[in-house]
This record gives C-alpha cells, structure tokens and sequence, in this order.
C-alpha cells in the first residue's frame, strides 16, 4: 500500500545537468526544513529529537548526541518526491534517490535474517525505480559487537547482508556500520543512490575490507573505504573510518593514539581520491561535515580536544556515542566530502 506524503510533488521532469548534493548541519525546525520542496532528506538524532514525521524524508537516527543535535540536511537541484510504500521510505530528487527501511530482528529471526531482508527489499527498490547504484549506505545496528566468534551481531549482520544482496551488487558502495543503545533490536537502513556508477576507492595502508581474512567472520564486510560519485558535482562520501592498519586494529585502549591514526587514514583516502578527481581540496574545509562515532560517552570531552587539534574550527562535525564494529576501537570517522553549494 502506498502512502505517499501529502505534500509530495508530481512526477519530475529529467533533471537537466549534473546530480548535486549539499549536506548541512541545520539548527531549525523539522516542519519549516520539510517544507522546502528541494529537500531529500533530514535526520535527527538521539532521544531530544522527534521519533516521527508524516513526511517520509524525516528519520530519526537513535544515537546519542554530544548535547543539543542539529539536523542533517541534504538538499538537491529539482523537485523532490516523497513516498512510503511497503516499509520503504523514499525520496526521489536532482537525479538522487533516499531510502530507508526498519527491520524489527524479532518477527525475521535475528540480525542476519534482518539484514538479508534488508538489503533484499533495497535491492528490489533500486530495480523497480531505476537507480542502479548505490552510493553509500548506512547501517544501525543494537549492540553491535554482542556475542562471541562467529555469533557476534557484527559478524552475523555480514552475512545476512551478503545474502540479501544475492550478488546484484558489482561493486561495493561506501559504507558505516555503527552500534546503537537503545534496546530496541531494530535494524536500521538508509542509503543515496544515483542513476550512474561511480568509482569505489580503496586506502593504501589498509587492506580492502571485503578481502579480509577468515578471523574476522565468516563473510568479509561489504563495502568500500569512499566512493567517489560520477557527477563532479557531488561530494566524496567517506566510509566509516578507524584505527584500523592493514587489516588489524591499532593501539588498543588508547584514545590519543587511536584518533591520530583516524586522520592519517582520512588524509590517505583523501590523496586517492584527489589522484582520481584533482579539483577536490587537499584538506576539509566547511563544505565537508563529519560525523564522529564515540565507544564511550565519557570520552566526548577527550575527542573535541583532538578534532579541535586537527581540523579548523569551521570544519562542521557531529558528535554521537556510538559504538564502532570492533571492541577495541574507540572512535570511528565518516562524512562528505566538498559538498557542492
């Protein structure tokens, strides 16, 4: 059944030019930001922001912020449709699409027959409406590192998604996997897809995580480390990004040095894709949030002390408390790069 928005627009005419994508942090209300017909999406985060919203382009992302959270704002050229139809919220826009789904893991029997139900329905979505090609996708998951060996819920959300996706996927998209507190036991998707490929970039000092070795599961995670899009006009998107080197975790239980190895790998990423598309500044700048992922809440104080060491004060940032996919990685990076104004 389909239960489209009541203020969505009418079917768009073919976008004219390049995709472009603006990525805002926005401190204003959900109802006046809904209302701009340009809009494809707008999160919230944590339990001060609004669980709900008629509008399918709103969803509430359950982790914790640093404080007062403003919305997350992604804004494209052209008309936007809106829809909810089978437990897919999505929205259509400036050659872009947004989607979401919520998988209760009771009623499908456990993480991995929520992700392989997932990424299933995702894939039929992308089929039926024709945008072949994600860009990046998220992932939300309760306690994500519960449970020992193979049975640990990381482990078994790889292999559902793997199952899910039943090989439709040539190549991996950008993606973050991040634990939630909630309780709730609901996985939670949501992803930008384009029209058109674009190019998966992998980071020198790490191995590929879909060639990890068997100790890590027994499914290698599926993504890439960015995914530089086709259209010039849309931003590099950066996967989560750890204290990882090769393939192995880096300086256990130390906050300092671990935040350090973050942004050498963040500044490796950003050499590869500048090699693949020169005009992209060497270093962030306003037109590049981050969201920053934090294992513990006490260490919030400890972790705005080093972003404020490595990136200039402009240089917008989210803080959420969050835990990364590996016990003893305490913080973990992701977020847009040069977002076009």
């Amino acid at each position: 059944m389909s239960t489209p928005h009541p203020a969505s627009l009418p079917p768009q005419p073919a976008v004219l030019g390049a995709a472009r994508l603006r990525v805002d942090y926005v401190r204003a209300s959900l109802d006046g930001l809904l209302a701009d017909g340009g809009v494809l999406a707008v999160f919230g985060f944590g339990a001060g922001a609004p669980a709900r919203h008629d509008d399918p382009r709103y969803l509430r992302v359950n982790l914790q912020p640093d404080g007062a959270a403003p919305f997350e704002v992604w804004r494209v050229d052209g008309q936007v449709r809106a829809d909810r139809r089978g437990g897919i919220a999505t929205a259509v826009g400036g050659g872009l699409a947004f989607g979401a789904i919520e998988v209760d893991e009771a009623p499908a029997g456990g993480i991995a027959a929520a992700a392989e139900a997932a990424y299933d329905r995702l894939c039929g979505w992308l089929a039926d409406n024709g945008f072949g090609h994600v860009q990046k996708a998220w992932n939300y998951i309760d306690a994500i590192t519960e449970g020992d060996g193979d049975a640990e819920r990381y482990r078994q959300f790889c292999v559902g998604r793997e199952r899910g996706l039943r090989g439709r996927w040539p190549r991996y998209p950008a993606a973050t996997a991040i634990g939630c507190h909630d309780g709730r036991r609901v996985l939670q998707v949501y992803w930008l897809a384009a029209r058109e490929p674009g190019t998966p970039l992998e980071n020198p000092r790490q191995v590929s995580a879909f060639r990890y070795p068997r100790q890590y599961g027994p499914q290698p995670p599926g993504f890439t480390r960015a995914l530089l899009p086709a259209s010039p006009a849309l931003p590099l998107l950066i996967s989560g990004t750890a204290a990882v080197v090769g393939h192995a975790s880096m300086h256990a239980g130390d906050l300092a040095a671990q935040f350090d190895e973050v942004f050498r790998n963040l500044d490796s990423l950003l050499l590869v894709a500048r090699a693949e598309r020169p005009g992209l500044p060497a270093a962030f700048g306003a037109d590049s949030p981050l969201r920053v992922y934090v294992r513990r809440q006490e260490d919030l104080p400890a972790v705005r002390a080093r972003l404020a060491r490595h990136l200039p004060g402009h240089v917008p940032r989210l803080l959420l408390v969050g835990e990364v996919c590996r016990r003893e990685l305490l913080v973990e990076i992701d977020g847009f790069h040069r977002c076009a104004g």
